[in-house]
């Protein structure tokens, strides 16, 4: 299990295959990056969190950050996502799991009283230096892109 990353550290390196091709991150762009995980494409607070960001990628264009979501999802689901919900950045997919350990949310969850493992909803802002600015865990969806957007 990776340490808890947190602003002022690097961001791991890892290389995912998106719906808009292949990134690494940290991206060589000379942009920054929001990168948010999130548990499962076409579920509601999925669905509403991707739109929230959606909705304010102009903001995130102005202030030079680019923006992708990540699941383990596969891209064939991310693709019927961005269609299905218009969702206006790309998605990528993790499905062996490497950059959810990377960036250490990979947990174990509890439901109902079952217990599982599953992405924690976490968001990390990436400068075009490499650095995290700042990450956000146990993410609540409601006014999340808006406080993400704040703090750039």
């Amino acid at each position: 299990m990776s340490s808890v990353i947190s602003a002022g550290d690097a961001a791991p390196k890892v290389h995912l295959e998106t719906t808009g091709g292949k990134v690494s991150i940290p991206s060589d762009s000379g942009r920054g990056l929001i990168l948010f995980f999130y548990p499962k494409d076409n579920t509601p607070g999925c669905t509403n969190e991707a739109k929230d960001f959606t909705a304010l990628k102009d903001e995130f264009d102005k202030k030079g950050f680019d923006i992708i979501g990540i699941s383990r999802d596969s891209l064939a689901s991310h693709e019927k996502f961005i269609a299905k919900q218009e969702i206006g950045f790309p998605l990528a997919t993790d499905e062996d799991g490497s950059a959810c350990e990377a960036f250490g949310v990979w947990k174990e969850k509890n439901m109902y009283g079952r217990k599982f493992m599953g992405i924690e909803r976490s968001t990390f802002a990436i400068g075009a230096d490499g650095m995290i600015i700042e990450s956000w865990r146990k993410v609540r969806v409601k006014g999340h892109a808006e406080q993400v957007l704040s703090v750039l």
